[in-house]
């Protein structure tokens, strides 16, 4: 390739990283103003200014820039997930959030992906793929929610708190389904589990370390040299988090999100920043994860494949449905009942069962299954996308009158 050839796809690439920023800023301060989260609005943007509408912007699925978008954008609205949990709140209903994060994901996939066998017809490996990558909910549409709507605290954070943790879970499985499509194996419920626990513990041992060293550089009393430069701690913590994770065949994933956890709850262990320098990082995270939620659900709203939604959105409805008032609603009373310590009542669990929306992550996941070329990744990215529209339009819009019906509205 040519120099001037290179440098026009640098300009045509710069240009429409531009334009995503532009438009993304305008609809998430609309998004704001009318109450609806903003990466539904971000997808429909995708599509207008995508290469079968006005044609402004054109990254397609495969290429290095979109792979990068999508795996550091993952990575750091997990990282912003944890951080956002308290373990406060771990302790009083560890045993809902543990169950619906892992037993719960697994049933909401199977139940999702018999749902897809019984409508698309496609084999039960690939209607399991599709119901992993659907299978997790969206902490970064329920935290903006939950900041809107005063819900009792104990199910807003709860709710949050899953949300953010199920997310590694599900990349987890997808992965796991996705090797067995592949060809890569014979699948064995014992081996899966077993990879899930070692996937999983290796990762939260990498996140803690890299967590408690981030703290310890940043808020240390005596050893925070890097105080200043907080944000770029993050930066570099997050990226290394995901590969020395990754580089112990561990979950990526599982090892950012943990590292979430222990720098937004440094406090409770012992660590200090100046109130200046911790805004800064606050305000720092807060824009850095609007920025990757923009980009991945533009992107993928410009990379929708028109033709195979028109082959497939009927079943995707189906399939959406069977999600939202089956494979949901059994998951919550399943997992999260039997929690004796918790004492959840009947209303605090539908409200649960609605308020778990399809998002950030899936979205992630689908177009990851696109840019690998796996079996059966357009029929998979399409429904996933009606599923993240459906839940999202439907779902959130109606949270804050679900909670009123409930009496679980707080009272200012």
């Amino acid at each position: 390739m040519d120099t001037s050839a290179s440098v026009e796809i640098a300009k045509h690439t710069l240009l429409s990283c531009g334009l995503i920023l532009a438009v993304g800023t305008v609809i998430g301060l609309l998004a704001q103003k009318i109450r609806i989260p903003d990466i539904a609005l971000f997808l429909l943007a995708g599509i207008a200014m995508g290469p079968r509408a006005l044609k402004l912007i054109d990254i397609p699925a495969d290429s290095a820039l979109n792979q990068i978008i999508l795996l550091f954008g993952a990575s750091y609205i997990l990282f912003d997930g944890g951080a956002a949990l308290r373990l406060d709140v771990i302790k009083r209903v560890w045993i809902t959030i543990v169950t619906l994060a892992t037993i719960g994901v697994l049933i909401t996939a199977t139940i999702t992906g018999l749902a897809a066998h019984l409508v698309f017809g496609i084999p039960p490996v690939l209607a399991l793929l599709l119901g992993a990558t659907v299978a997790s909910t969206d902490p970064a549409t329920l935290m903006p929610i939950f900041r809107q709507i005063r819900i009792r605290d104990r199910i807003a954070q709860t709710v949050m708190s899953e949300s953010a943790f199920n997310d590694a879970m599900a990349a987890i499985f997808t992965f796991s389904v996705l090797g067995l499509a592949m060809g890569s194996g014979v699948f064995s419920p014992i081996g899966a589990l077993f990879d899930l626990v070692k996937q999983a513990a290796i990762g939260i041992a990498a996140g803690v370390a890299l967590g408690y060293l981030a703290a310890l550089l940043i808020a240390h009393e005596r050893w925070a040299m890097l105080a200043e430069y907080a944000p770029v701690v993050t930066l570099v913590a997050v990226i290394a988090a995901y590969f020395a994770a990754s580089g112990l065949q561990a979950s990526g994933f599982m090892a950012v999100f943990v590292f979430g956890i222990v720098l937004g709850n440094k406090e409770a262990l012992g660590f200090r920043m100046e109130p200046g320098e911790a805004q800064k990082l606050n305000d720092f995270v807060f824009t850095t994860a609007f920025i990757m939620r923009l980009f991945i659900f533009t992107l993928l709203g410009a990379q929708l494949d028109f033709a195979q939604m028109g082959q497939h959105w009927k079943g995707g409805v189906a399939v959406a449905l069977a999600l939202m008032f089956v494979a949901r609603p059994m998951t919550v009373f399943l997992c999260a009942l039997p929690d004796r310590r918790a004492r959840w009542n009947v209303r605090e669990l539908i409200f649960m069962c609605w308020t778990r929306e399809t998002g950030v992550i899936p979205a992630a996941l689908a177009g990851l299954l696109l840019g690998t070329k796996a079996p059966g990744a357009e029929l998979i990215a399409s429904v996933t996308f009606v599923i993240i529209l459906i839940t999202i339009l439907i779902q959130a819009p109606t949270t804050e009158w679900l909670g009123r019906r409930l009496g679980l509205l707080e009272k200012d």
